[in-house]
């Protein structure tokens, strides 16, 4: 080669061959082709390696990296979070189902469908709420936008991510694969929507970016949630954020702080890190003020 010859660009060089590996990957998958002898495959696009044991730090890995990188390069800075339960139905279907309960005659499906029309208002103000949220980054610099996250899936998570979209802005959906399969609501945003199999890495990109966080109404899922986000901010390994749970007449049937304070397991000042909303505009006013918005 002469010495003044351009030398060929390395990334450009690198890029290829991971591409020409991939699609060797990808004929065999198609063509139903046998792969080599396990020893002879490229270690990235052996599927059996990577699912050992062994590998499951790599895996964990890229389900931190890959979400990350994706959120990046869309410009995703700042999340308010939403939690709540994944089995509360919009007021629309909620209705439907009513209407057909009645029609049946049957008393424990009359009542469950009453239930779900009850639990549709969580559903309705956590759209509302989303579109609030939603309202506001569209006249916000890339940089300075506050973007609806949530888990992925039904019920509160849907009506979040759907609020955001009602107002045509991006939201984030970061989904969880279960044995029973939840699915990813359709109203995340294509290229926002995640999927995980690690709950841990999927509750440290919930806190990421976070800014603020919204429990709705939930169950396990929302509970876990919860006391993991008040358990990093209480022992500092989280800044302070506004924490705040909606529907303060069920979270205090269900959560005695004041019994926790009484046993003297926390401090009067662990009480300060979150705070009872009730109405949509309520919720997102706190963190207007929190943040001078």
């Amino acid at each position: 080669m002469p010495d003044n010859a351009p030398m060929e660009n390395t990334e450009n060089l690198s890029t290829s061959r991971l591409a020409d590996a991939w699609a060797q990957l990808q004929a065999h998958a198609r063509s139903g082709t046998p792969l080599e002898a396990e020893a002879y495959r490229l270690a990235f696009a052996d599927p059996e390696f990577l699912l050992r044991r062994e590998t499951r730090g790599l895996r964990m890995q890229l389900e931190m990296l890959k979400p990350d990188l994706e959120q990046q390069k869309l410009g995703i800075d700042n999340t308010i979070v939403v939690f709540g339960s994944a089995r509360f139905l919009s007021p629309e279907q909620a209705e439907q189902d009513l209407q057909q309960a009645l029609a049946s005659g049957q008393a424990k499906s009359i009542e469950q469908a009453r239930r779900q029309v009850r639990n549709s208002l969580y559903y309705a103000q956590a759209r509302e709420f989303a579109r609030l949220v939603a309202r506001h980054s569209k006249d916000c610099a890339p940089d300075q936008r506050l973007v609806i996250c949530t888990g992925g899936g039904p019920g509160i998570m849907e009506a979040a991510n759907r609020g955001a979209h009602d107002e045509g802005m991006p939201n984030v959906g970061l989904n969880i694969a279960l044995p029973h399969e939840q699915g990813a609501n359709p109203y995340i945003t294509q290229a926002l929507n995640f999927k995980f199999h690690y709950f841990a890495m999927r509750k440290m990109h919930f806190m990421m970016r976070a800014k603020a966080l919204v429990a709705f109404p939930g169950g396990f899922g929302t509970l876990d949630e919860l006391f993991e986000v008040l358990t990093l901010v209480q022992t500092r390994k989280a800044k302070p954020v506004p924490i705040l749970l909606y529907a303060s007449d069920y979270w205090k049937k269900l959560l005695s702080f004041d019994a926790l304070l009484e046993a003297g397991a926390i401090s009067s000042e662990d009480l300060s890190l979150f705070h009872y909303v009730d109405d949509p505009q309520e919720a997102w006013q706190r963190i207007k003020d929190f943040y001078r918005l």
